[in-house]
């Protein structure tokens, strides 16, 4: 049946012409049901045995209206409910002439939308009951939460049910009435307190476009969920507007897209912060907040020149995405009013493992059940007289404290990917399965390249050996260098299941003691024939690039070395066979391309990595030291970046709208200038014109009494830069391309296929650039599309960092338990109520908190002045004691007690993750430092202490001024 629709439709120019839609109408679309002959079914969805509930007594099937679907699809994704028709999906009501409707005149398109619904229900009722012998038996259910439309399926004699009706008529599975969406939980909202209400679309876009308000995603700070941040423009330059106060967030939360308003000068932000360590302590923040822009008139701070200019500070006037998804967390204890054997429904506040995200409501009757466990809730709206989110309960995940619960958290929370491979992934594989072996037949359109000396130099344990070298001399004295990638692409062919799952995973995850695995293991790592894509240069004796070339080719590894195997070979000088003289031209060849590519202005930045041993049959850490990185870790990474910059050239020539690039912006100045006001008291400073300048600068900025200084330098600068990202050629122009931190003008990723999806596209670009004959789909010259997926690989690759950075700080808590430790650290990041402080015995950090019940008792007891309090001038915080001022600011030195603290919120292990405790040890300060002394007098040993770390601290600031510029400051060239 053909159905018609015309009206008349004015053009540009004023003129009308009439527009015709033509719909056609089938009466061949099948119900999906199992046992029905009338339909002619190729893969029935629909069991003939539907089950029962208590409500309805016959087996029947349920049609979910369209905001069922939207606010309850934890309910339908549930293992209790079968037999769900999706309309559209397995009925296409759209398209069947029986079930079409057309809008009524004034009907809305909801109310149309849902006479479609009971349409398609009242068909399916009639046609279940022609169905031979099962048709009496069987029954079709609608679930709607909207009154009026139940009514009206009602009159037309279809059974609906509400979804709270229909859930509690299933005796079986009570913790469905816990799932259920919350739109509003009367009982629960605090008529004290209102969030003014968000901006209409048209003045926020009225807004955004007057340059009045300002978008962009919102950051939450990891030490303070009352504070967060987005970057936008002012002025023309991009700039960090903070977000403080639940007033000024206004119902937003980590990662949701807002629009800011900027608030005036007097209420910017001037100092730090405090961290929050527990929700009673968000009053005091919040009095601190309202008097941020105003100076303090006390002789203890020190404020007619502030360490820290004005910082732009605004309030969220509009939300324009969600980022809402479902969170682990744990039930407050304390909230839980009713009885061990009560099951009766109470609502519950629950605190999500991210300390970014507010507290959660939930109405359950489980709550004495889920205390100690992990659970898994979802927030489903947020109303503007509601202090807290509103949440429902999704799913209970473990014991709290238990290893394989706690990774699972991890891995949830930052959205890994992490199910088995389906079948259907898996039968893209070849069948002989880690027995595949190279054939003549693989060697057409191939370079054989298995007489070369090809070795491999990857991590102890590394299994997803993906990249190989090679290296010979030429007759002109140059020299044949070969970078050998695994041809991953053979094997992953585009729109195949198994190429959707790795563009959807993005990335392999690196866990402490496991990996998420990007791809199903491909290649073995014994040494066998190896389908590769090599990128081979002529390069001279300086190591500067004659010619490059690309090609397929088949390898065989000769030896598969770890970097310190490599290293002995290198360094053993009673070795001289070709391996090994090859592993040493390639050594000597990689540290000149190094010199050379900091002469260009490459930084050479750090980040605390470090190295579990792992317990044998407990998988549990036994020791944990810092990475070791040997000259064979810099051999590889230059040809390896040597080798993506090469690739990056070529598929620009062939893709100039649509390559996979990769590229790293110039960092914030704002966060630079905190740092370079940070070490001018040290007579250091820092230039960052270019990256150029910030390299000469960290090279430069040495402490000779303290080696690790300029690491910490390092590893500080890096926490200023910006992430680098995928992008699209043809999105931005070509001086954009850059990437800082490499001082290179185009890059990408083309060496490691297995773990990342960007490589294998890299590699469909390549193939298509050096083989003008090869045939590729739109998926590489569809500039949305590569656009769309620079923007999941991103999205991806920064969850992949967190999750390992969570495994790592899982791995160090279990390390530390039972444990109490002594070190020393630097202090790296000050707090109006506490510093940070890095160990880099272990590569961790932690807060040392400076208002601690136990030090507001010391001051109380002893009627003292506060301990410690912020110096805003010179960025520290100072306590007096005997009328001695002890200050502790930015790159001192401290010594603080490690311990895991495992008095947490909610109770013990059913509260917070685990997370290592620091105490200050020295300086020592009266009722903060740990003691066994409680006076308010200093013991003679701590008098020395603190003279000691005193003395250190002011020396190297002395030292080093006087040896810039005969004693004078040097002055700071921004």
């Amino acid at each position: 049946m053909l159905h018609h629709k015309s009206y008349l439709k004015r053009g540009r120019g004023g003129k009308a012409f009439k527009v015709v839609k033509e719909h056609y109408l089938r009466d061949d679309i099948w119900c999906s049901i199992e046992c029905c002959t009338m339909c002619s079914h190729t893969e029935p969805i629909l069991s003939s045995s539907p089950a029962f509930t208590n409500l309805v007594l016959k087996p029947h099937y349920i049609v979910p209206d369209t905001n069922i679907l939207i606010n309850q699809i934890d309910i339908l994704a549930h293992p209790a409910l079968k037999d769900i028709i999706i309309l559209f999906y397995v009925f296409s009501n759209e398209h069947h002439r029986e079930t079409f409707i057309e809008r009524a005149k004034d009907e809305s398109p909801n109310d149309r939308n849902d006479r479609a619904i009971r349409s398609a229900v009242k068909w399916y009722a009639t046609h279940v009951k022609q169905i031979t012998d099962k048709g009496k038996f069987l029954e079709v259910v609608l679930l709607s939460d909207d009154v009026e439309n139940r009514q009206k399926a009602r009159q037309d004699g279809i059974l609906a049910y509400s979804v709270k009706e229909y859930v509690e008529g299933m005796n079986d599975t009570p913790e469905l009435i816990d799932m259920l969406g919350n739109v509003s939980i009367s009982d629960n909202k605090d008529k004290k307190f209102v969030y003014d209400s968000h901006l209409s679309p048209l003045q926020i876009t009225n807004g955004i476009k007057n340059q009045t308000l300002h978008q962009g995603t919102l950051n939450i700070s990891m030490h303070n969920y009352l504070e967060g941040s987005i970057q936008s423009i002012i002025d023309g330059v991009e700039t960090q507007i903070m977000i403080l106060g639940r007033t000024n967030l206004n119902r937003a939360i980590q990662g949701d897209v807002v629009v800011v308003q900027l608030l005036s000068k007097s209420e910017w932000l001037r100092t730090p912060t405090a961290v929050i360590v527990e929700e009673d302590e968000e009053k005091i923040l919040v009095e601190e907040l309202q008097n941020a822009g105003e100076l303090k008139e006390q002789s203890k701070e020190i404020d007619n020149e502030s360490f820290e200019a004005p910082r732009p500070t605004g309030k969220v006037v509009g939300i324009i995405k969600r980022n809402w998804r479902s969170y682990c967390g744990f039930i407050n204890k304390q909230s839980v009013k009713g009885s061990n054997t009560s099951t009766l429904s109470e609502n519950v506040s629950v605190y999500p493992m991210d300390r970014r995200i507010p507290k959660i409501i939930i109405r359950t009757r489980q709550a004495q059940n889920l205390m100690g466990q992990r659970i898994l809730v979802a927030i489903d709206s947020w109303p503007k007289d509601s202090t807290f989110p509103l949440g429902h309960f999704v799913r209970a995940l473990g014991i709290a404290g238990d290893k394989s619960t706690e990774t699972e958290v991890l891995l949830l929370e930052h959205d890994v990917p992490h199910q088995s491979f389906s079948q259907q992934v898996l039968n893209c594989l070849p069948p002989e399965g880690e027995s595949w072996v190279v054939r003549d037949e693989h060697l057409q359109g191939r370079v054989d390249l298995r007489n070369l000396n090809v070795c491999s130099i990857d991590p102890p344990g590394c299994t997803d050996i993906d990249d190989a070298l090679h290296v010979r001399s030429l007759p002109n004295g140059n020299y044949e260098v070969g970078v050998h990638i695994a041809d991953v692409t053979f094997f992953v062919k585009p729109n195949t299941p198994l190429d959707d799952e790795a563009s959807s995973r993005g990335t392999t995850v690196y866990l402490v003691q496991k990996r998420i695995d990007m791809l199903p293991e491909l290649l073995g790592t014994k040494k066998v024939d190896r389908l590769a894509f090599s990128c081979i240069w002529e390069l001279n004796p300086d190591a500067e690039i004659v010619n490059v070339s690309f090609t397929k080719s088949v390898i065989s590894s000769k030896e598969s070395f770890t970097y310190e195997a490599a290293q002995l070979r290198i360094d053993d000088q009673r070795l001289d066979d070709d391996v090994t003289k090859g592993l040493r031209i390639l050594n000597e060849l990689a540290k000149k391309l190094r010199v050379r590519r900091m002469e260009r202005g490459a930084l050479t930045l750090a980040s605390p990595e470090v190295k579990f041993q792992l317990d044998h049959d407990s998988q549990d850490p036994v020791d944990v030291e810092m990475k070791e990185l040997r000259e064979t870790n810099a051999l590889v990474e230059e040809f390896m970046l040597l080798a993506n910059i090469s690739v990056a050239e070529k598929i620009h020539q062939k893709f100039t709208a649509t390559s996979l690039l990769r590229r790293h912006r110039p960092p914030v100045t704002s966060l630079l200038e905190v740092l370079v006001k940070a070490i001018s008291h040290l007579g250091l400073t820092l230039h960052y014109e270019t990256s150029k300048a910030l390299a000469d600068s960290l090279d430069e900025a040495v402490l000779p009494e303290d080696a690790y200084f300029n690491k910490l330098l390092r590893i500080l600068t890096t926490r200023c830069m910006t992430q680098a990202e995928y992008f699209c050629s043809g999105t931005t122009s070509e001086q954009d391309f850059r990437h800082y931190g490499l001082a290179s003008e185009i890059y990408t990723h083309f060496t490691s296929p297995i773990r990342r999806y960007s490589d294998i596209i890299v590699h469909r670009m390549l193939a298509a650039s050096v083989d003008h004959n090869a045939i590729y789909g739109r998926e590489l010259i569809d500039k949305e599309k590569i656009l769309q997926l620079c923007e999941v690989l991103n999205y991806r690759h920064r969850m992949a960092q967190m999750a390992a950075r969570s495994s790592v700080e899982l791995h160090t808590n279990i390390f530390f338990k039972g444990k109490t430790e002594q070190n020393e650290g630097y202090v790296i990041r000050i707090l109006k109520n506490g510093f940070v402080v890095l160990i880099p015995r272990y590569g961790i950090e932690g807060i040392v908190y400076s208002s601690s019940d136990k030090a507001k008792k010391v001051s109380t007891d002893l009627n003292l002045a506060p301990l410690i309090v912020y110096n805003s001038h010179n960025n520290c915080l100072e306590s007096v004691i005997d009328g001695k001022v002890i200050s502790i600011k930015l790159f001192d030195k401290v010594v603080v007690q490690i311990s895991v603290n495992e008095d947490l919120i909610g109770g013990g292990e059913g509260g917070m993750r685990q997370k290592l405790k620091m105490e200050l040890v020295q300086p020592f300060l009266p009722g903060l430092s740990v003691s066994n002394n409680n006076s308010g007098s200093l013991n003679k040993a701590n008098e020395d202490d603190n003279a000691s770390i005193e003395d250190k601290n002011y020396n190297r600031k002395k030292d080093k001024r006087e040896d810039i510029n005969g004693g004078k400051k040097k002055k700071i060239k921004i």
